[in-house]
């Protein structure tokens, strides 16, 4: 029996920076939207063993294998389990890979033997920032250090084109240079934040450019420059919005309305010239991210 499921990436529209809280963490507000480019996790029933990860082509800890291990030491008695990664979001690149592949295996553990759902949700918010929006893909708002989720519907018509970057970036290193560059906020500004991100994502309009910003930017470009000459690069091809995505160096262009995907496509062809793995995406919702239940080569939905 196969159970398998996509992990989108993300990309946060906005991303607000405060300081740092007493478990070391750094507080923001941040909009979380789910993309179409994604990983696929694919969850085998083991007869024996202990759980297996596998991910091809990633090397060290990954962040699957340390949430199918914080559930079992809650006490998840479903059957030992083999999961593979296959992997399309580029690594270490601010666009949440890891915790969407970490999100997906939990997802999978459920759909295998339901329960434990506010285990599962601590579970989430214990590996990361960006862990609990993406149990549930498509558009959030987060806060505190990222697990505290506010859903909402989606927004207008709008697309992407994503610019991964040649070299990865290591997400404590943007937040240390941010400290060093003092791009926190306080925690009224942070606070100011929230509402007005809250006010526009349950209004369902475009969200203004002025909350586009992402405070991690400028220490993503500081740490490397391809970052800054890609968000050039992205501007010149007509995009809306350009910015640096969560801790970067990945680099994402924005388009509202009618055709948007059409026209960002048109952009991507551009940038393959200087940038060959540029891409598109557009936003996606649970459904696109749903387990499914392969057995005796029938795929059926389980969610």
């Amino acid at each position: 029996m196969r159970l398998r499921a996509l992990a989108p990436a993300k990309v946060n529209l906005g991303l607000a920076l405060g300081g740092v809280r007493a478990d070391g963490r750094h507080r923001l507000v941040t909009v979380f939207e789910s993309l179409s480019l994604a990983d696929t996790v694919e969850l085998d029933v083991m007869e024996s063993g202990e759980d297996v990860v596998v991910c091809p082509g990633v090397s060290g800890e990954n962040l699957a294998a340390r949430a199918l291990a914080a559930l079992r030491a809650r006490g998840w008695d479903g059957p030992p389990v083999r999961l593979t990664i296959t992997k399309r979001v580029p690594v270490a690149a601010g666009m949440a890979g890891g915790s969407a592949d970490a999100a997906a295996a939990l997802r999978l553990a459920m759909a295998l033997v339901p329960g434990r759902a506010e285990e599962v949700e601590q579970i989430a918010a214990g590996l990361g920032a960006d862990v609990p929006a993406q149990l549930l893909p498509g558009l959030a708002l987060g806060a505190g250090a990222g697990e505290l989720v506010e859903r909402f519907e989606p927004l207008p018509e709008h697309a992407y084109v994503v610019v991964p970057a040649p070299v990865a970036l290591a997400t404590p290193e943007v937040f240390r240079e941010a400290d060093r560059l003092g791009l926190v906020r306080s925690d009224a500004e942070l606070e100011a934040r929230h509402r007005a991100l809250a006010a526009v994502l349950a209004a369902r309009t475009r969200i203004p450019m002025e909350l586009l910003g992402n405070d991690l930017q400028a220490a993503a470009v500081s740490l490397r420059g391809w970052c800054g000459e890609a968000l050039e690069a992205v501007r010149a091809t007509g995009a809306e919005a350009s910015f640096v995505s969560g801790s970067g160096p990945t680099v994402v262009g924005l388009w509202w309305g009618a055709s948007a995907a059409e026209r960002a496509g048109a952009a991507a062809n551009l940038l393959k010239r200087r940038h060959p793995a540029a891409t598109t995406a557009v936003p996606v919702d649970a459904r696109f991210a749903a387990a499914s239940l392969t057995c005796a080569g029938v795929e059926t939905s389980v969610d």
